[in-house]
């Protein structure tokens, strides 16, 4: 059985969409440890792991639960209360890949044009510009911010190509959020969230969910269209080697580009975590 480090073991998980849970018992998996997934009724849900009642919390349409004890709840995304976004869940797309590559392929602009050709980059637009990242000590968690990239389709109500702009936000390891320049309004920015849940050290699934600004566009189309990025994205994360996240430099050199993978690993080894990654003698054999 591999090893579970505090930072991960403490950290609270998607592991369903509450309202696609059926009633009953269900089998469900998180960090190497089969999961009991009890729906009672519409508002009752237990999770058990090896007959032990887990903690579970029910979010943004999510069934949350974590195999340790963490000192919080479930990191607060004020857009999702807001009455007049949409609230739009994009499935659950299982991934062979570290759980840690999936978040840090996320926060990767550099793979716009060549990944996602004519939707989210393309050439020549490939210069990823300057931007800040950094560790916000204050509530431990990881942004990038200043972020702008020339898309032609930024999304999908988008009709023209347009410089957009970002910002990464990563509250836990296994969790980000993208705050992306609204096509739709001119103060206010969609938001996508991307939950991952991590089965074991080189096996995931990913639960997308966005928050936009859009009352014109169907909910089929727009998942649809994040669905493709998605696919785009796995194709690249499933042939990434090593398959689990290297936290030495040594074996996968930055560039000025990679600011907040940089930022990010260096928040992980920080925490202390080991799930998902591999060092150099790991890689090595």
């Amino acid at each position: 059985m591999v090893a579970i480090d505090k930072a991960t073991l403490d950290s609270w998980y998607v592991i369903a969409t509450a309202a696609d849970l059926p009633l009953g018992v269900s089998a469900n998996r998180l960090l190497g440890t089969d999961l009991m997934v009890e729906k009672i009724s519409e508002g009752g849900i237990t999770v058990t792991a090896g007959g032990r009642a887990l903690p579970v919390r029910q979010r943004y349409g999510f069934v949350w639960t974590t195999l340790g004890a963490p000192t919080g709840e479930v990191f607060d995304i004020p857009e999702a209360d807001e009455p007049d976004r949409r609230t739009v869940n994009c499935g659950v797309v299982a991934v062979k890949a570290s759980g840690l590559r999936i978040i840090e392929n996320f926060l990767d602009m550099a793979h716009f044009p060549f990944v996602h050709t004519n939707v989210l980059g393309a050439e020549p637009h490939t210069e990823v510009k300057h931007y800040k990242a950094e560790i916000r000590r204050d509530v431990d968690e990881v942004w990038a911010t200043e972020c702008s990239f020339f898309q032609p389709q930024a999304a999908l109500s988008s009709a023209d190509g347009a410089d957009v702009g970002y910002v990464y936000r990563v509250p836990t390891p296994f969790n980000t959020l993208l705050y992306k320049s609204s096509p739709n309004s001119d103060n206010r920015d969609d938001l996508i969230c991307l939950f991952v849940q991590p089965l074991d050290p080189d096996r995931c699934r990913a639960h997308p969910i966005m928050f936009l600004i859009d009352d014109v566009s169907s909910t089929a189309a727009l998942v649809q269209f994040q669905q493709m990025i998605f696919l785009q994205d796995r194709i690249i994360l499933e042939n990434q080697r090593p398959v689990l996240l290297p936290l030495e430099a040594r074996l996968e050199i930055p560039t000025r580009a990679d600011a907040s993978s940089i930022a990010y690993r260096r928040w992980l080894k920080e925490k202390g975590v080991k799930y998902g990654t591999t060092s150099m003698e790991e890689a090595a054999a």
